[in-house]
């Protein structure tokens, strides 16, 4: 037997079945809403890991592709590596969740999320989202929840609770925010330049939905939750901190730290940590946890500066912005460049076009996104940060802020029609030291104007950081903050957007939660620092798209046919479309509705496609002249190949003005020629006639 609970959530129910499958896992939750079905699971190892000074979460989102009655494409017809959208999912889960477990808790812990079935009307990542935080509730995994989430959209500037597929596609808006029971623990947005008033409304408006969420999870909890298990507590001696206060004092370790320099820092921190290792010798407890105590030690004092003394360690302002720089065009021959620094933060943002044939390919559970025409990549290499290791390609993390940038730059990038490119940037990061997301959303604006893109309006992304105190009201908001701060801080608030409004948020917190006050703070701030990075630094750069593309670009034409003549310019299996490719080098892209487009690097040679298509698809009549090549030779006529798979015939007669005898007297293979058309004779061919083409 097992436990069935229901609620009706945005007009569709949401059941929940405990007890039903997976019952060797420490919580377990067959979701369904709609006809989407998540099982979400979550279990904790007995005990630590040797070595183990962190929390080690895995949240896994886990997509298969029969879910949506699909099998795999390629040679193994089995999922492979997790898609963009589940590491995005994935990610998702963990933010709101990781800060309510334990901080001294460094048990193995898992969220799983297998998607059985998808039903287009009611998403499978916010059901994970959902079944992740039952699944951990009823657990008996140490969890300071529940939490709840809500996706909302904006058609007409009316809210959208967890929109359907019709209300995602027409959405001004997708906010997903999650809460506990007093506060909003997360944040994540695109939005289409939505005012920061409207936003604030959307967030708190999601909040109360997440409030009877979280009234439904307690009644679960209250029926089948389990007892928390106890755990083996890693915190800190309270005599270790005392011990090294004693040999290194807070007025020492505030010196250390107090630095924009981040190597200075570094070999601050070495020789103290130096000194403490020699102090504690014959202590070999304590120097297993040295590392921990001396993160710990930093982190209050860093805290203690900026809440009590308002003293930032590079010794800014609050609410001032590191020192910024902008370039473009660094690196020759690409179609687009530009660099962005701020303070020890450096991106490299590279654009490159192609025609929409080379726009990413999807194959996932949402049948509505099939394709990518604008993709944004970010690398994050060690050497970014002073460091070594081997590159391994893009880690979640990389995908993530590749993703974010993206979702920032899709509400002002160009229809199809009005720019048709495939359009990839790719974020290099040079240097780093805090929010290199945000520089990457600024280089890849002035690099993508650079290229020619004609974006709606420039971009900017600035980052916000928290610093907490013992209540409510005790904290305080800091504008663009640096590695250290968003190491010991409470907050990472990410916002990006035009001077019209928002296009992208993200939002990682280490507390349990922020106030209404602490968020709209943290937009005013961010809309504050994004305005004088696009009037002081951006638009004194690049003010404006550059009218066309570079030369090293490649130029597409368009042309529109008959959609009923597309297979007069393809051809028996390609041939004719092949035939054209070859001859002028070009690409070629048509579309069902007959959209030609015709790309390449060399005008003449893109004009002369272009003539040949337009040569195909025309309705032939008489007193037309072209110009064509001697394919045949015959002993009644030639045969002239005037396109690519398209031939008409010259009689004999019609050769030359003089009577000849033979064909071969005045004609050879590949000559070229220009005729004149006749119309069509008695067996349907085109007749052509040489005499009698008018010279201009």
């Amino acid at each position: 037997m097992f436990k069935k609970f229901e609620m009706e959530l945005a007009g569709r129910t949401l059941r929940v079945d405990v007890g039903r499958v997976a019952a060797q896992a420490n919580g377990a939750a067959l979701m369904h809403y709609g006809e989407t079905v998540v099982l979400s699971t979550a279990t904790a190892s007995e005990k630590p890991r040797e070595g183990i000074d962190f929390f080690p979460l895995s949240v896994e989102y886990e997509e298969k592709l029969y879910a949506v009655g699909k099998i795999p494409g390629g040679f193994n017809k089995r999922e492979g590596k997790a898609s963009e959208n589940a590491i995005l999912t994935s990610r998702v889960i963990d933010r709101p969740m990781r800060p309510l477990f334990p901080k001294d808790y460094r048990n193995d812990v898992t969220l799983n999320n297998l998607v059985l079935s998808v039903d287009p009307d009611c998403s499978p990542e916010l059901t994970a989202m959902l079944g992740s935080a039952i699944a951990t509730a009823i657990s008996d995994i140490p969890f300071d929840g529940p939490t709840s989430t809500t996706q909302v959209g904006m058609i007409d500037g009316e809210f959208v609770f967890n929109p359907n597929a019709a209300q995602r596609a027409v959405s001004d808006m997708q906010l997903t925010v999650a809460s506990t029971r007093d506060k909003v623990i997360m944040i994540e947005a695109g939005a289409n330049e939505v005012p920061e008033a409207k936003m604030i409304e959307a967030i708190f408006a999601a909040h109360e939905v997440n409030q009877e969420v979280i009234k439904f999870i307690d009644t679960i909890v209250a029926e089948c939750g389990k007892e928390k298990h106890a755990y083996i507590s890693c915190a800190v001696p309270e005599e270790l901190f005392a011990a090294m206060k004693e040999i290194v004092t807070p007025e020492e370790m505030e010196v250390a730290v107090f630095t924009d320099e981040k190597q200075v820092r570094e070999e601050n921190l070495r020789v103290i940590r130096e000194k403490l290792e020699e102090a504690f010798a014959e202590n070999e407890e304590w120097l297993e946890i040295l590392g921990e105590a001396l993160y710990q030690y930093q982190k209050k004092t860093v805290r203690k500066m900026i809440l009590k003394d308002h003293k930032r360690p590079d010794g800014r302002a609050i609410d001032q912005i590191r020192p910024l720089a902008a370039e473009t065009d660094i690196i020759p021959r690409v179609h687009g460049s530009a660099m962005f620094t701020r303070g020890q933060t450096q991106i490299c943002t590279i654009t490159t076009l192609a025609p929409l044939s080379e726009a990413q390919r999807i194959d996932g559970l949402d049948e509505a996104e099939t394709s990518k025409r604008y993709m944004h990549h970010y690398n994050f290499p060690s050497y970014s940060v002073g460091e070594t290791k081997p590159s391994r390609g893009p880690g979640r993390r990389e995908i993530g802020h590749g993703a974010l940038a993206e979702r920032a730059l899709v509400p002002v990038l160009p229809t199809e029609e009005e720019f048709p490119y495939a359009i990839r940037t790719v974020s290099e990061t040079f240097e780093s030291n805090g929010s290199t997301s945000q520089a990457s959303i600024c280089a890849s604006s002035m690099s993508l104007m650079a290229a020619g893109v004609p974006i709606k309006s420039a971009v900017a992304g600035i980052s916000a950081g928290l610093v907490t105190g013992d209540t409510d009201d005790d904290y305080l908001v800091l504008t663009d903050i640096q590695g250290l701060e968003d190491f010991f801080g409470d907050m990472d608030f990410k916002v990006a957007g035009t001077h019209k409004g928002i296009t992208a948020i993200q939002m990682d917190i280490k507390i349990h939660g922020l106030t209404r006050p602490i968020i709209e703070e943290a937009i005013a701030r961010t809309k504050q620092a994004r305005t004088y990075i696009l009037d002081e630094v951006m638009a004194k750069t690049i003010e404006q798209p550059r009218p066309e593309v570079g030369p090293y670009a490649p130029k597409i034409r368009q042309m529109q046919i008959d959609p009923a003549k597309i297979g007069d310019v393809v051809g028996q299996r390609g041939k004719t479309i092949n035939a054209i490719i070859e001859q002028t080098g070009v690409k070629i892209d048509i579309t069902d509705e007959g959209s030609v487009s015709v790309c390449g690097v060399d005008a003449q040679k893109m004009d002369e496609a272009m003539k040949m298509i337009a040569t195909i698809v025309t309705d032939f009549e008489a007193g037309q002249i072209f110009e064509g090549k001697v394919v045949s030779i015959k002993e009644f006529g030639a045969f002239i190949e005037f396109a690519p798979g398209k031939e008409g015939m010259v009689h004999i007669s019609k050769i030359s003005k003089e009577r000849i005898k033979h064909v071969e007297d005045v004609l050879t293979l590949g000559a070229k020629v220009k005729v004149v058309c006749l119309g069509k004779d008695k067996m349907g061919r085109i007749s052509f006639s040489m005499k009698d083409v008018v010279e201009e």
